[in-house]
């Protein structure tokens, strides 16, 4: 039965990841720990493990996307390019920052920002004026900071990456596209410091735990989200951005109010 769950939860998550150009990590996150602790899981280490795994499984979660986006003429491939220099030292940084976090500290942070995404989403709280993508150096830095706070909340940045870009004057359909495709170098260096930095604790792990990745919920997930994430990108090109943008705002505070109520 808990096997079940995770597929179901990857069809979900496949969809969100294609349609709003975010790994699912926010919905993966809350799913999962309410499924650790109906395990028994031990607390001190449950919201890790959820974090953990949910940058895993958004490494799969991404292909599809990608490649559905790419395929449309939507990826533009030098920001992301240069995003990553700064992406993949923000995650190291962030993997090192949530280890030292209690996990009850942990929770009320994911649901702290993600309240913020959804008001700024659903009020366009950003400067009136739209600004030009910045220099080789901006994309790097910009990546550095959202990676470095994508691998504490789990997720593949996207609910970071998608405003950056629409504020730097990328179309709506293009920031979902590019976000999507700046998730994967962000879910793979995060799900490997995830592992290096839950190895010491497996004892209080479950088992087939690799790190704070728990492997049934892995493929569990990332078999079905491969799959139905092409039905999120053409749901993406079809729909309208201010739409968009008012579903990404109320999936936002469902879950921010989840973690922190």
């Amino acid at each position: 039965m808990e096997f079940v769950i995770y597929l179901v939860l990857g069809t979900f998550v496949g969809v969100l990841a294609g349609l709003f150009g975010v790994g699912g990590g926010m919905i993966i996150v809350p799913a999962l720990i309410f499924s650790f602790t109906a395990m028994g899981v031990d607390p001190a280490v449950m919201t890790h493990l959820a974090v953990g795994t949910s940058l895993a499984t958004i490494v799969f979660t991404s292909i599809n996307s990608v490649r559905a986006h790419h395929k449309r003429g939507a990826v533009n491939w030098p920001v992301v390019r240069w995003m990553t220099l700064g992406l993949l030292a923000g995650v190291g940084l962030g993997s090192l920052t949530a280890a030292s976090l209690q996990g009850e500290i942990l929770q009320k942070i994911i649901g702290t920002f993600a309240i913020c995404v959804a008001a700024q989403m659903a009020f366009n709280l950003q400067p009136r004026t739209a600004l030009p993508l910045p220099g080789k150096a901006g994309l790097s830095v910009a990546g550095g900071v959202i990676g470095w706070a994508s691998s504490i909340f789990g997720i593949g940045g996207g609910s970071l990456t998608v405003p950056f870009l629409a504020w730097r004057s990328l179309t709506m359909q293009q920031a979902v596209a590019t976000s999507a495709a700046c998730g994967m170098p962000i879910a793979l260096a995060g799900a490997v410091g995830f592992m290096l930095t839950g190895w010491s604790q497996q004892a209080q792990l479950p088992a087939w735990s690799v790190g704070f990745v728990y492997l049934p919920a892995l493929v569990g997930i990332a078999a079905t989200s491969m799959l139905s994430a092409r039905l999120g990108v053409h749901l993406a090109h079809r729909l309208p951005a201010h739409i968009l943008k008012r579903l990404f705002a109320l999936l936002m505070l469902g879950v921010g109010l989840n973690f922190l109520l």
